[in-house]
């Protein structure tokens, strides 16, 4: 039996370990469990009102959206890790009737949109007691996933399943047609490497000679546990940089930041707190809740210059596979990219073809005697 091995735990490691064929390969993943996105994330999935312009990025988000349909059936997804609770959008009446007919739009070539519905200020408190009557738009097909509750989930059932894992840092290097991974209880070399470790992509890849489009964005999340009855509430896009994202139990979620001069800094701010907790007061009836205990939720994101992810082989380096820069979208798009990278090793003899999704890779990762 073939070893490969994973050296990141996050949204595509774990996914990707759950979905490599164990009965073809022996796997070993590595992750430190420092600076970690996903386990410090929960997200919002409802890509589809999105107005960034990269196609290639959408097309990836929407597909990625889709397939939770079958994620949820392959892992067994209990309703505290992810749940289609459906998406409120807040906006001004003028900014609602332009969603309203881009989400009819996209509807044509993504039908897992759903319902789309104006709500009346009324109907808006209807479907989330704790805001202000104001108007909003409800689309049915959003969803909402607690990274830290996926991750859990996910490293129960790969070890179910053989995966071996190990949680120190990894370094690597070439050892003939194999690939030499270290930490400090291991010495491993295999033919197959996957690299998804976020950010710390830059520094393996330029222990053998790469540079990569990548670099650090801290994110906060804040925590709060109330005495709602939060369980049936839509997520909640609010006009500016806090969302609320409820979960069973009365657990409300504000989020998150993007901080691009953080690097890779997690130490919890008041400036975040600040930033997120007032961000949300012009919206709900009751802000109560966030004068109780918060607790955050830190993490480092990956992200590229042009705010888009890539993943795949790297031309002229056989078994090496790398994925990053997911930036906020990694929890709607990780595990869709996990997917695909575990059907290119299930099935070496199909061709890779993902050009719809990305630019080239030549675009994030080169060579660095190729720039001289």
């Amino acid at each position: 039996m073939k070893k490969i091995a994973i050296i990141g735990g996050g949204i595509i490691g774990m996914t990707l370990a759950n979905y490599i064929d164990t009965t073809q390969y022996e796997v070993i993943l590595f992750d430190s469990q420092k600076n970690q996105a996903t386990q410090a994330s929960a997200g919002i999935i409802s890509p589809w009102l999105s107005k960034r312009r990269n196609k290639k990025w959408y097309q990836l988000a929407k597909d990625g959206a889709a397939f939770f349909e079958q994620l949820v059936r392959d892992f067994d997804l209990p309703a505290e890790v992810y749940e289609q609770c459906g998406t409120l959008f807040l906006r001004e009446p003028d900014e609602l009737e332009r969603l309203k007919q881009l989400a009819l739009e996209r509807k044509k070539e993504a039908p897992e949109i759903g319902e789309i519905q104006l709500l009346s200020p009324e109907e808006t408190v209807d479907f989330f007691p704790l805001l202000k009557e104001l108007p909003s738009l409800y689309i049915s097909g959003g969803a909402r996933l607690d990274g830290k509750s996926y991750l859990e989930h996910l490293k129960r059932r790969a070890m179910a399943r053989g995966v071996k894992f190990v949680t120190e840092e990894a370094s690597l290097h070439r050892v003939g047609e194999y690939w030499g991974i270290e930490s400090t209880s291991e010495n491993i070399e295999v033919k197959e490497l996957i690299l998804c470790a976020g950010p710390a992509l830059k520094n393996l890849l330029s222990s053998i000679d790469y540079e990569t489009d990548v670099r650090p964005q801290k994110g906060q999340l804040l925590s709060f546990e109330t005495t709602f009855d939060t369980g049936n509430w839509p997520v909640a896009f609010l006009d500016g940089e806090a969302d609320l994202i409820p979960f069973q139990k009365g657990k409300i979620l504000l989020g998150a930041t993007h901080e691009n001069e953080a690097g890779w800094d997690l130490k919890p701010t008041q400036a975040a707190f600040e930033q997120l907790t007032q961000g949300v007061e012009r919206f709900v009836r009751d802000s109560s809740f966030t004068r109780g205990k918060a607790q955050y939720r830190v993490g480092t994101r990956a992200y590229t210059s042009d705010f888009a992810p890539f993943f795949g082989p790297i031309m002229n380096e056989k078994g090496l596979i790398v994925a990053c820069g997911l930036g906020s979208s990694g929890l709607t798009v990780g595990p869709y990219i996990a997917y695909l990278l575990a059907q290119y090793l299930n099935h070496p003899e199909e061709v890779w073809e993902v050009s719809k999704y990305q630019k080239e890779m030549t675009n994030y990762v080169i060579k660095k005697n190729d720039n001289q």
